[in-house]
């Protein structure tokens, strides 16, 4: 696991990057979105609109002041652990042939956070959780999401999530998001850094199957992780749409999966 990240280090950088998102939006290239209006508004507009997410709350303390303070400037989305462990829980190691049962789940500091994060309305994401993590937050009443998690049962990799999880994300209305990164769309993929679209399909297929078609969306996780072949970078996006239409889903569902989906589970949760 990477080594833990001081909490002064963590809330400079978190602080410095909300700040360039500040400064973006003051000059007229980016809408921060905090609510469902500044959403809807999204598609009619020429600007980008960005909801602001935290992977990793290391820059947040026991008191949760850091929290209020990034909520402030337009914190929405946040992940209590990248893939190390924080005073909020655990996260999964990077590994292959196992689960996200890897450790413990939330601790009482977490419980906490995640209280907090339920009374302001910032989305909790689950997708670098442990397995127990992933149940403390169902267990919290929030919806369940993954903003960038496949299935296990098709790469059997720590970071994806079982059968059992896809279903819960769907019962309470939540969202999984496809991971486009090679890693994580099939064991080949982990293997050799190589994979394509149809290992996307299959991906899609699967997810679609247990947590229904109103659950699931793109993750992407262009992060510099190894891309499939015909997608590297945002713009080649329109080949994996064709890629859909070929498999054989309708636009209606195209539409569900592309935007849709997310559009309407933000739109309740920003309320």
């Amino acid at each position: 696991m990477p080594t833990a990240l001081p909490e002064r280090q963590a809330l400079v950088a978190a602080i410095g990057q909300a700040g360039i998102a500040a400064q973006l939006q003051s000059a007229g290239y980016i809408d921060i979105c905090t609510d469902a209006q500044t959403l809807g508004r999204s598609f009619v507009s020429d600007r980008l609109t960005c909801v602001l997410h935290l992977e990793g709350a290391d820059c947040i303390g026991s008191d949760l002041l850091a929290l209020d303070a990034l909520f402030a400037m337009g914190l929405r989305s946040l992940g209590p652990v990248w893939s190390r462990h924080t005073i909020f829980g655990q996260g999964v190691p990077f590994e292959n042939n196992t689960d996200g049962d890897t450790g413990a789940g939330l601790t009482a500091d977490g419980k906490r956070l995640i209280a907090r994060c339920a009374e302001l309305g910032v989305m909790i994401d689950t997708s670098h959780l442990t397995m127990k993590g992933f149940w403390d937050v169902g267990e919290a009443g929030l919806p369940l999401v993954a903003t960038h998690s496949n299935a296990w049962e098709l790469a059997r990799n720590a970071r994806n999530l079982t059968d059992a999880q896809l279903r819960a994300i769907g019962e309470t209305k939540g969202m999984a998001g496809l991971n486009f990164a090679t890693l994580f769309l099939s064991d080949d993929g982990w293997r050799t850094g190589k994979a394509g679209l149809e290992d996307c399909l299959r991906q899609l297929d699967h997810m679609l199957e247990m947590a229904g078609e109103d659950h699931v969306g793109l993750g992407s996780d262009f992060d510099g992780a190894p891309m499939p072949e015909g997608i590297d970078h945002a713009g080649d996006l329109p080949n994996l749409v064709e890629a859909m239409r070929q498999h054989g889903y309708g636009e209606a569902l195209i539409t569900k999966i592309c935007n849709e989906n997310w559009l309407a589970f933000l739109s309740r949760h920003l309320g």
